[in-house]
């Protein structure tokens, strides 16, 4: 047996763009237990509707991921995942993002107002009608659009450390200089706002980047177009966040499955 998976990014509706970084849906009709599903390493903090079977919908709340996670697969499994943007946990959760690293918690046991509205809002609904729910109620929940001079400094260093189109990405300390502000202040404003550090937080969106474009350029470039100094520096990034070299990896010699990670009731 073989695992069927099936994905899509539903379109982010404007009105949630100030809070929302993007969407993603997932389901699994038939999974082979031999064969790990691959959680990536991940700087986002996510809220997921979960339906397992015809059961009612489990919220959670995943905070940042700092290593790639190899669990079992499990059938007749919905998921819809959404990312929370920069400087949007606290306002939205209650909590300051680094509170939520390597922690899943369920939704409605968050102190934020909004949390435990949203808990009661979703509790009811299948996955595939989260998204359009979310863009009813999120924003009378929270009136004011995320921003100010702090989320504005934050969301310019993520945008400055990551890789996109075109741009490699800069080293903390040059972020820094260019934004006015001191090393120190860019770390706390990256622990209250995405929960890692901007050094952390670089790292796993470089190793991303390496996941999502290495069939498309030879080692040498990738590592040049991801901001490593060099290969042997992109091998070892990659194989400290998700447990194997890159080798081993694309040609599916992974670590053996794990159980899921257990829900932090606290």
């Amino acid at each position: 047996m073989t695992n069927s998976v099936s994905g899509w990014a539903p379109r982010t509706p404007d009105e949630l763009r100030p809070w929302i970084a993007g969407i993603k849906a997932l389901a699994v009709e038939e999974a082979d237990p031999r064969k790990p599903f691959v959680q990536l390493p991940d700087p986002t903090t996510k809220v997921i509707v979960r339906s397992e079977g015809r059961g009612r919908p489990t919220l959670l709340v995943s905070g940042p991921r700092v290593r790639a996670a190899y669990h079992a697969g499990k059938r007749q499994v919905s998921c819809t995942e959404v990312r929370l943007a920069p400087g949007a946990v606290r306002p939205l959760l209650g909590v300051p993002a680094v509170d939520l690293v390597g922690r899943i918690v369920p939704l409605g046991a968050l102190p934020g107002q909004a949390a435990r509205q949203l808990a009661y809002e979703l509790g009811r609904l299948e996955p595939e009608e989260v998204v359009a729910r979310l863009a009813d109620v999120l924003p009378g929940l929270l009136p004011t659009a995320v921003g100010g001079t702090r989320t504005e400094l934050l969301r310019a260093a993520v945008a400055a450390l990551s890789v996109r189109s075109g741009h490699i990405p800069g080293h903390v300390r040059e972020v820094a200089r260019e934004l006015a502000v001191s090393e120190r202040q860019l770390r706390n404003l990256f622990s209250e706002g995405v929960g890692l550090s901007p050094k952390h937080y670089a790292r796993i969106d470089r190793v991303r980047a390496v996941l999502a474009h290495a069939t498309e350029l030879a080692s040498a470039e990738l590592a040049a177009v991801t901001g490593y100094y060099d290969q042997s520096h992109m091998t070892s990034d990659f194989r400290t966040l998700m447990g194997v070299p890159p080798r081993s990896y694309f040609t599916g010699r992974l670590p053996a499955p794990r159980a899921c990670q257990v829900i932090d009731s606290q």
